[in-house]
């Protein structure tokens, strides 16, 4: 990726537009999207069902193109990326948190999370050296080698967020990562995303429901009918 934009936000969405359908089916997830995020922000999207967050997240992961508008990561325009280069930019770039936490049953923690060094190539010793430190960065390293179905669904999914870690990426998206998790749980899930944004510098934009999870990003964005209504600080941040 290009670096021109040390002082420009990392990811620029400019008039995206995300259309399904046509005539009398025509959906208009994201109807005219603009947002900048700049590097090290932790941003929270909220919104109704049905009101475009996690299209928006999509589009921003290059798991879904847009029908129009500009996108520009760290000042590349994403349009004229190749397939290929697409998937080297979530690859190298991005890490990706889901509500579900997507982790192989029959296999370690550990090996959860060298996944993604696998498809980047990475010799063993060293996937396991960068899948422990990832690991460690969530406070897991004691249970490296359990299975999912020894740990709890709060430690599941901070596998699940090492694994994203595992591939050193400059941005994590974040796509209800909570929605499976009891409040003490989802607030541990928090501590460890905003500690990773505060000390390590991580750019973190994640989908959710619940206000009181918004709370710990330090911007809300709040979207309705495909358009964004409120940009803001966070309490918290203001």
């Amino acid at each position: 990726m290009s670096d021109a934009g040390s002082q420009s936000p990392l990811i620029s969405l400019s008039d995206i537009r995300r259309i399904y359908g046509q005539g009398a089916t025509e959906v208009r997830a994201l109807d005219g999207i603009d947002l900048d995020i700049n590097e090290g922000e932790f941003v929270a999207i909220m919104g109704p069902s049905g009101s475009g967050k996690s299209t928006a997240l999509n589009v921003i992961g290059c798991l879904d193109s847009p029908t129009s508008g500009h996108y520009l990561f760290s000042g590349t325009e994403v349009a004229n990326l190749t397939r290929d280069q697409r998937a080297l930019l979530r690859r190298h770039y991005l890490g990706f948190v889901f509500q579900g936490y997507n982790l192989l049953s029959r296999t370690s923690a550990l090996h959860n999370v060298e996944l993604p060094l696998i498809y980047k190539g990475m010799r063993s010793a060293e996937r396991k050296r960068e899948a422990l430190l990832a690991l460690s960065m969530v406070g897991l390293e004691h249970r490296a080698k359990h299975d999912p179905s020894e740990l709890s669904g709060g430690q599941q999914q901070r596998v699940a967020i090492a694994r994203a870690l595992a591939g050193n990426p400059r941005v994590m998206l974040a796509d209800e990562p909570t929605g499976n998790l009891d409040t003490k749980r989802s607030v541990e899930i928090m501590e460890v995303l905003q500690r990773l944004n505060k000390e390590a510098g991580l750019t973190i934009v994640m989908v959710t429901h619940e206000a009181d999870m918004a709370a710990f990003a330090d911007r809300l964005i709040w979207m309705v009918d495909g358009k964004i209504e409120r940009d803001e600080p966070t309490r918290k941040a203001a």
